[in-house]
């Protein structure tokens, strides 16, 4: 006698919707520049030698990049002069932010999501995922966070099968 077990998947009965912040990486090359090398003495910048930097850099080489501009010494170093650095590469550059690499995916991350309809998630009991290929920011999660909330009906993080609950709306 032949014994057939149904198997269900509660998971997929469950009405979750899945959401991957890793949906919102901008793919292409990320580049740190620390204006560290251009200090004097390592401790502060001097105008006339960084202008004569910049007038003969080669601004070329951040083409369709994603620039992070920083500077990792504790050292004097003028607006103007982050400002200057901004002006040349943003012909070349895809985006310039002034901080570090974590800032600059935030940067990213946080301007895909700007455009991100969250009325398809309208009473929808989401999950958003919490684990992936790609790095995502803690601060992708707290934007969906604060995006979904006012329209979902309850907020997940994690996986379907094993999920932190984060919000549950109260009908």
């Amino acid at each position: 006698m032949e014994i057939q077990e149904n198997i269900i998947n509660k998971v997929a009965q469950s009405g979750l919707v899945t959401l991957d912040p890793a949906q919102f990486y901008v793919a292409g090359e990320r580049v740190v520049y620390d204006i560290t090398d251009n200090l004097f003495h390592g401790l502060m910048l001097r105008e006339k030698d960084f202008r004569e930097f910049v007038k003969g850099h080669d601004w070329s080489q951040y083409q369709d990049k994603y620039v992070a501009v920083t500077c990792t010494a504790d050292a004097i170093v003028p607006a103007w002069a982050y400002m200057l650095l901004a002006n040349r590469m943003a012909p070349y550059a895809k985006e310039v932010v002034f901080g570090d690499a974590e800032l600059l995916e935030t940067v990213l991350f946080l301007k895909q999501m700007a455009n991100l309809d969250v009325e398809q998630y309208r009473d929808q009991r989401l999950v958003i995922k919490g684990c992936g290929d790609i790095d995502v920011p803690t601060s992708a999660y707290v934007e969906l966070t604060k995006k979904l909330t006012p329209v979902a009906k309850s907020l997940m993080f994690g996986e379907p099968c094993s999920t932190v609950p984060i919000y549950k709306r109260k009908d």
